[in-house]
C-alpha cells in the first residue's frame, strides 16, 4: 500500500476532530454547568433577571462573602442526610449486581452448553419478561410484601431489581458463552476437572471481560432506577434517585433545588470514575460479544 493511500486527508481529519470536540462539548457541558452551579446560591444559578450571575456569582458573594460556597453540599449531605441514600444505594446496587451475575453466569453457561430445544424457549420467555413495564412487576410484588411486612425495606427493592435485571444478564452472558469453544470445557474435563471446575477455572477467566460488561450494565440499571425504589422503599431507606426527587419538592411541599443540584453532582461523579476505570474491559467485552468465533 502506497504512502499516498495510507495518508489521511487533512480535511477528513479536521472534520472528524471537529465532530469529536463538538460532541464532547455537548455531552460534557450539562454536567460541568451543574457542577459549577452547585457551588453557587439559588439566586445566582437560577437567576431570571440576568443569567450571567450564574458565572459571576454576585449573590453568592453577597450572601457568603466568597464566589463559591459549599452550602448546597452541606445542606444535602448533612442536614438532609443524603449520605444515608448513598449507603442504601450501595447496598441495593452491589447486592443486585452480585446476585444477577451469579445466577446469570450459571444460567447462561447451562443454556449455552445445553443441546435441548427448551433452552431457546427459556430465553424467549426471559426476553418477554424483560420487555414488561417495570411497574407491572412492582404491583405484583406489593401485596405479598405488605402481607409479610417487608414493604419499605432494602431487600424488597433488591428482589424486584434482580427479577427485572436477570433476563438481561442471562441473554448477555449466554451470548458470551456461545463464543467460547466447547473444546475448552472438554479439554479441562479430560484433564480431570469436573464440569463446575472447568466452568470456574477455565471458562470464567476467558470471558471475564464479558462478565464485567454485563455487571456494569446491571449496575447502571439498579443505580439509576426510580420507579422500583420509589414505590418499594420507605422514606428512611430511600436510594439516591428518589432522594434527589424529594429535594425538588411538590405542589404541597417546598423543596430546595440547590440540594438537588449538589446531590445530582454527587450521584453522577462516581459514574465517570467507574467508566474510566473499566473502559478497557467494557470495550473488550462488547467486542467479544459482537464477534463469533
Amino acid at each position: 500500500m502506497t504512502v499516498a493511500m495510507t495518508r489521511k486527508s487533512p480535511g477528513l481529519v479536521a472534520l472528524s476532530t471537529g465532530f469529536v470536540v463538538a460532541w464532547l462539548i455537548v455531552a460534557a457541558f450539562p454536567f460541568l454547568w451543574t457542577l459549577w452551579g452547585s457551588f453557587k446560591v439559588q439566586a445566582d444559578f437560577f437567576s431570571k433577571a440576568d443569567w450571567t450571575q450564574a458565572i459571576s456569582g454576585a449573590r453568592t458573594v453577597a450572601e457568603t462573602g466568597a464566589a463559591f460556597t459549599g452550602r448546597a453540599y452541606e445542606g444535602a449531605w448533612i442536614d438532609q442526610e443524603f449520605w444515608r441514600a448513598v449507603l442504601n444505594t450501595g447496598i441495593v446496587v452491589i447486592s443486585t449486581v452480585v446476585i444477577s451475575l451469579t445466577l446469570g453466569t450459571l444460567g447462561g453457561y447451562a443454556l449455552a452448553r445445553s443441546g435441548y430445544r427448551y433452552a431457546f424457549w427459556l430465553l424467549m420467555i426471559a426476553l418477554v419478561f424483560r420487555a414488561m413495564p417495570h411497574i407491572t412487576l412492582v404491583s405484583g410484588y406489593l401485596l405479598p410484601f405488605f402481607e409479610w411486612n417487608l414493604w419499605g425495606r432494602l431487600p424488597t427493592a433488591i428482589i424486584v431489581l434482580v427479577a427485572i435485571n436477570q433476563p438481561f444478564t442471562l441473554w448477555m452472558l449466554h451470548s458470551f458463552f456461545l463464543n467460547i469453544p466447547k473444546d475448552l470445557d472438554e479439554s479441562a474435563m479430560v484433564d480431570g476437572c469436573t464440569r463446575f471446575q472447568a466452568f470456574r477455572h477455565v471458562i470464567i477467566p476467558v470471558m471475564w471481560p464479558g462478565v464485567i460488561t454485563t455487571g456494569l450494565f446491571s449496575f447502571l440499571l439498579a443505580y439509576n432506577d426510580f420507579a422500583v425504589t420509589a414505590m418499594l422503599l420507605s422514606q428512611e431507606n430511600q436510594t439516591m434517585v428518589p432522594k434527589i426527587a424529594s429535594f425538588l419538592g411538590s405542589t404541597q411541599v417546598e423543596g430546595n433545588i440547590m440540594y438537588a443540584v449538589a446531590a445530582v453532582v454527587s450521584a453522577t461523579a462516581p459514574l465517570f470514575v467507574l467508566i474510566l476505570f473499566f473502559q478497557r474491559q467494557i470495550v473488550s467485552g462488547l467486542t467479544a460479544g459482537a464477534v463469533k468465533g
